[in-house]
Parts: structure tokens; sequence; C-alpha cells
């Protein structure tokens, strides 16, 4: 049988002094690391006197020692593990099932159970869980020209991979399997934490690394751990989780680690003060390399923190895909009311079909991460809708970066950054998406963004205007933004931009509204409406006129700067005056501005489909003009004598006879009908010689009753003149209707001048009206 203590033999005290001789402890130290409440054991083992084993190889650990080598005559066995663990002859697998046994509880104590955010309960992991993918090439580390970046497209921008140098996928197990030493990188909230508690989850079952342990880590608790008792021991560390497993005999982890059948999850290596970065980071290390048989995953939220050089492979967390968005829908709503299972499969799928809505693209960019994926599914599960206005997600998105997460999560900051107020943040935030989208950047240089905060520090009390000292402050700004919250992330080497395109706009939308007195803020309107034709502008009035307290004074600037577009050009103001006659003539319950909005679509492209979007957000009525243009149209394009053609434009006319209400139109459009010959051959063989003329006489009889007149002729300039006034009034009608605040009375004027000529305004005005 073997003992049940050790006692050192004399080269192992020799050994042991030198070791303990470069600590510079004292005996009462040492026994204080060893959890002892007497320096006893510790005399009795620098005599070479026999020790309790376990406190034998506690000290060996702690001193940096194999406890073999110290030991005189080691034991061959341990028999609280029976004949499964002996030394030189080990059941290794053996021994890797009885310790998962073991240590089962702990893991799923620590990882089989989530707690959501807002949520009240926790919910199991499995529940939840989506599988990840990674993106084997991370984005940040590219050298990639800031050129190259700026000319992509907005619904491009928040793709990690940017189109064409788009990374590979794989699935983050295969990734794990693939390399042995792994560091994860993503945005806060992007799974990186709820990936690897499920690894651990996968392990403990045997259906992942069933060959392995899983040892789960977070690094900020080992790192305060370390700080209390001043040892960076990652060893000394899993032994204690061990131990509070029940697992009391030091040598098992040795024996496991040594053997490669430990993976070890290290969770979060930017939650750890920058004070202790340093001594977690030489600590992981130093203890891959010493166990580089064994497996490794690391998560970090950004690239700053190096591991390449000790054979860390970075890789990156893929945003959501399409079946993976309705994948985690389809569960978070299964899981948060299991008793309504058949109403919750309704409800993600009436999720999933308006998340796909148009209006709605702006948040489809950004549900493809789980945290503002279940933050869309808790407010549609709590309202019945996504919220009416973006900036209401988007505020509550902030506040969980902004503060909440650190604070659910219990993490400190420890740089200038730290003493910032939210306001301040929401202020720097404000003007750096302001300057950067007033330039046009969306992705931008790191010394300009460095600079931007710089300028913004200066203003700030108590901060140095010593050129280095303030690069330096700026640059930890910088990188706090970026590990902290992921607003500002490396897009490629030494390129920034905001994590979102949708953050960019709303925190230059926050800018203008922010204005700190009422002058200031018309300047800021003003400034807005000189970007009233550029296109990217567009998210940015639709979010400020949802912002402001009252949005009065943006619609009238908007209303005047809209009717300048067009006021110069008489041609232009002729087609204006054409379009507004149709209200006079054309028998419709739709509203004026509706029926002006139509004609212009219908006469501003011929020959092409016209867009009539503008109408339809005003009104969805004139089918009967769609309609006649559509066959003058399909008439006057398709002369093929086939026979079919021939009889589409027949039937389309019979359709529009029986919507005609004035005898008289009713009659010519009879008599046109009548000139078709009914039968087939007869169709055929009429159409091509009788084409032209038939076609010519519908259009002048159109003409004559509905004056829809494709004979406006337009210059190039006019065209581009035409399409920017058409947009701008679409633009200005979005904002009307995006609840905003605007009195009845600045509504009502708006609308019942939409799309007037200079004359026709002028007129109104005099009138009074």
């Amino acid at each position: 049988m073997v003992k049940r203590s050790l006692q050192a033999c004399p080269l192992g005290i020799q050994q042991a002094k030198r070791s303990f001789a470069i600590k510079g402890w004292t005996q009462e130290n040492l026994a204080g690391e060893v959890n002892l409440k007497t320096r006893q054991p510790i005399w009795r083992f620098f005599t070479g006197k026999p020790v309790d084993r376990h406190i034998f190889m506690e000290i060996c650990s702690i001193l940096d020692l194999d406890w073999r080598e110290v030991a005189a005559n080691p034991p061959a066995e341990f028999p609280e593990y029976g004949e499964n663990f002996k030394a030189g002859a080990l059941d290794i697998d053996s021994l890797v099932r009885e310790v998962r046994s073991q240590h089962h509880e702990s893991i799923w104590h620590h990882c089989g159970l989530l707690q959501l955010l807002d949520i009240s309960r926790p919910v199991s992991i499995e529940d939840i869980y989506v599988d990840v993918n990674i993106l084997e090439e991370v984005p940040s580390q590219k050298w990639i020209d800031i050129a190259e970046l700026q000319n992509l497209q907005p619904s491009e921008f928040d793709r990690v991979g940017f189109g064409a140098i788009q990374s590979k996928q794989v699935s983050g197990m295969n990734a794990v399997e693939t390399y042995s030493k792994l560091r994860m990188l993503g945005k806060p909230g992007a799974g990186k934490t709820t990936f690897l508690k499920y690894l651990a989850i996968q392990c403990d079952r045997g259906e992942f690394a069933a060959h392995q342990v899983p040892i789960f880590i977070k690094l900020k608790d080992f790192a305060e751990d370390a700080r209390d008792n001043d040892k960076f021991s990652l060893l000394t560390y899993i032994r204690q989780i061990l131990l509070n497993s029940g697992i009391h005999n030091p040598a098992v982890i040795e024996t496991l680690l040594k053997a490669g059948r430990v993976l070890l999850l290290l969770d979060g290596i930017d939650e750890v003060l920058h004070e202790e970065i340093s001594l977690v980071l030489r600590e992981i290390c130093k203890f891959s390399d010493k166990f580089h048989k064994n497996q490794f995953v690391v998560t970090c939220r950004t690239t700053a923190q190096k591991l390449q050089n000790f054979g860390f492979t970075d890789v990156e967390l893929a945003p959501f895909t399409q079946l993976q968005i309705t994948t985690f829908a389809k569960k978070w709503f299964s899981t948060f009311a299991k008793d309504q299972l058949e109403l919750n499969e309704e409800k993600s799928e009436e999720f999933m079909e308006k998340l796909e809505r148009s209006e709605n693209w702006k948040l489809r960019q950004m549900v493809v991460t789980p945290l503002f994926l279940h933050l869309a599914c808790w407010v549609f599960h709590a309202q019945g809708k996504f919220p009416s206005k973006r900036t209401e997600f988007y505020k509550q998105g902030l506040d969980l970066l902004l503060g909440k997460w650190d604070e659910i999560k219990g993490i400190e900051r420890d740089n200038i950054y730290r003493g910032f107020a939210l306001p301040q943040k929401l202020k720097l935030l404000s003007q750096l998406a302001a300057i950067t989208f007033e330039k046009g950047d969306y992705f931008f240089e790191q010394r300009k963004i460095e600079q931007y905060i710089g300028d913004y520090l200066k203003q700030l009390p108590d901060v140095t205007s010593e050129p280095e000292e303030l690069q330096y402050a700026s640059e930890s700004v910088l990188k706090a933004i970026e590990s902290q919250h992921g607003l500002l992330i490396e897009r490629a080497r030494g390129v920034f931009s905001f994590s979102y395109l949708a953050f960019q706009e709303y925190f230059t939308a926050r800018n203008i509204v922010a204005s700190h007195n009422l002058q200031a803020l018309d300047q800021a309107l003003e400034g807005l409406v000189s970007h009233l034709t550029d296109p990217h502008w567009h998210e940015i009035f639709l979010l400020t006129s949802s912002m402001l307290r009252s949005a009065d004074s943006l619609m009238q600037l908007m209303k005047q700067q809209i009717d300048a577009l067009v006021a110069k050009d008489p041609y232009l103001q002729e087609f204006l005056v054409w379009a507004s006659s149709k209200t006079q003539t054309l028998p419709t319950e739709s509203k004026d501005a509706t029926i002006r909005a139509f004609y212009l679509a219908l006469s501003r492209s011929p020959h092409q489909v016209a867009d009539f979007a503008l109408a339809c957000a005003l009104d969805q009525g004139l089918m009967l003009d769609t309609a006649l243009d559509n066959l003058v149209l399909e008439c006057a394009v398709n002369q093929s004598p086939d026979f079919a053609h021939a009889h589409l434009c027949g039937d389309a006319l019979s359709n529009i006879l029986g919507i005609v209400i004035d005898a008289g139109f009713q009659k010519s459009l009879q008599q046109l009908y009548d000139q078709l010959p009914k039968e087939r051959q007869g169709l055929e063989d009429w159409w091509k010689p009788h084409h032209d003329n038939w076609v010519e006489q519908l259009r002048q009889t159109t003409n004559h009753y509905r004056n829809v007149n494709h004979d406006w002729s337009f210059s190039a300039e006019q065209q581009r003149v035409l399409q920017s006034y058409y947009d701008a009034n679409q633009l200005l009608v979005d904002c009307l209707n995006s609840n905003c605040e605007v009195t009845a009375a600045i509504r009502q004027e708006i609308e019942a001048t939409l799309l007037l000529s200079q004359q026709e305004l002028e007129k109104r005005e005099w009138q009074g009206e």
C-alpha cells in the first residue's frame, strides 16, 4: 500500500531551497500559499521529514518543482484513483472520465446557464445556443488601402469581410479542432463567452473533445485571485478549481496536462485590468508553452494584446447568417414562452417576416450579432412590433454597450476613459461621427481619429496640452472605445470605422439635435438641409426629424430647399403646372399632392416603367391612368406580328373599357377596340400593317381625354434635377411619416403644397392659404 506521506531527498531539498530563496518568502508566506494554519509542515518539508503527500505536492507546485524529482522514493500509484492512475503506466482515458465525472457539476454550474439581458431568469445554454462560424482571416490584420474601403456601398459597410475580400467561413467547432492554440476575436455581444461555455458543456458530455477535461476560466476572476494572493499561476488556479470539485490530489491536473488531456477555455483577455494584463499574458504564454500538448481557446474583443508570437492563431467570429438569425429567433421565442409553443412559432415567423421588410434593412444590419438579435427579439416580444422610431432601438443598444454591458459582467476599467461619464462618451462619439460623416468618411486612418479625439480632450479640464502626453491619451481612449464598447473597430491595419453604419448615422444626427442653444440648432439644421440631395444623408434626415422635440423648423427648411431646386427652370415649372392641372380634371378621391406625384413619375421617364413610390406614399389610387400608360407603352414597343402581343393589347384595352366613366372617352376607346379583328388569323394579319397608326390613335385619344402626355422632353441636366427634386420630396414625405413631432398646421401646409410650381405657391401665399 502506498504511504500517505512523502519526504524530500537531499537533492530535492537543495532544489526546493533555491526556488524558495528566489521567491523571497518566509516559511510563514509559503504556509499561507499552501493554506496551512501553521508553518510546521513547511519546516518538516525543508528538513527532509515526512509530510502529508497532498501538502508535499502542493509545496512543490508552488515552488515550480516536479514533486517526483523532489521526493525520496516516489510512489508508483495513488489508491484514491485505484489501479488506473499509476506513474509510468497510466490508463489516462479512465482518469479523464473520472475527473470529468467529478468536475461535471462545476462545469454545469458555471457554463450551463445564461443570464440574458433584462430577462429575470437564467436559461439553459442549449435552449438558446446557435452554432457560430468564424473567419479564418481577421480583417483588421489585413493591409487594405483605405480608398478600397471608401468605395463600399452602405449595404456592405457592416459586413466583416468587405465583399471581394470576404474571408472564408468555417464552423467554430472545426476551428477549435484545427488549431491547438486559438484566440477568438469578436465585437461585444458577438457570442464569444457563450461559445466557450458551449464548448465546455459539449466536452463535459463527451460530444466534443471526448478525450479531454474542460476547464473554463474567466480571466478577470483569475487576475483578481492572483492579485489577492500575489501569484499569477494558472496551474495553482486550476488546482483550486479541481479542489472545489472534490479532486484533492494536485498530481492529477499535472498528469492530465502532461498527457495533453485538457481543453483550457480562457475567457475575456480584454476584461483584465491594464496594470495586470502583461502578467496574465505572460502566464498564458508560459503555461501554454509548458503544456503545449493541450488545447487552448482564448477570447478577446480586439487584437491589441498580441499572442501570435506564442503559437496562437487569431480568428474572428463571423456575423450571423440569415439561417442563424432564423434559428436563433425560433429558439428565443420558444424558450421564453414554452407553454405557448404554437403561438411562439407564429411569433418567430412574424418576427422574421417583419425583419425582412424593406423599412427594416438598417435593423437587419445590426442583428447579425447575438446581443442585438436578442435585444430585437426582446423588444418585439414585449411590443409585438419593432420600434416605430429606429432611434429608440439604437439608444437601447448604446445604453448596453456604453454602460450596462460592463456593469452586468462586473468589469472595471482603468485608464483615462474610465473617468468619462455617459454624457461625455456620447458627446465624444457624436463629435467623431459628425466630423467623419461630414467629410464623407466611413473609414478613417488611426492617426486622424486620434487627432479628433485629441481635439476633444483639449476641451476637458485637467487634461494636458503637452503633445506627446495628449497623443498617448488619445490612443488610450481609442483603444478603450474599441475594446470596451466595440463602437469603433479596426477594419484593416491602421484603418478604423464605426462598428455599424447605423451608429455613425445615429451619432451624427444626435450631434445636430444636441446643439446647446436654439441659434446653434438653427445653424445645424441649415447645415443638414444643405445635404438634401445627397442620398448618403437621407438616413440622417430621418433620424434627426424623429429625435427633435419639434421638427417644424426642419420640415419647413426642407420644403423651402426642395422648391428652390426647380424654381429657376421655366420648362420644369411648366411641367409642374401641367401635373397640377390634373387635379382639376381627374375624378378621383386622391389628394392633390398624390395626383401631382403620380403624373411627375408618369412623365419624367418616357419608355420606362415609372416609379410611383412618392404617389404611393401619399395615396394608392390612380389605377386608370396607370393602366392607360402601360397599354400605350406595351403597344408602342411590341410591334411584332405575333398574335400573342396583339391579343394582349386587345385584352388590356377591353379591361380598361370596364372602368372608364367618361362617355366620350369610352366611345373613342370602343371604336379603337372594334378595329381589332377578333379572330386569331385575322388579328395576326391585321396587326403589323395597321400597328403604327392604331397606336398613334390610342396615344392621341388618351392624351385628349386624360392628358397622359409622354411628349415631355428633358435635357440630361433637367432629368438630373427632376430626379433630385422627386427624391427630395420622397424624403420629406418619409420624414413626415416617421412619427416625428410636427404640428398639424405645418403638416397640412406642407402636404398641400408638395410639388407645386412657384406661381402656384406665390398665389397661395397671396391668397393667405
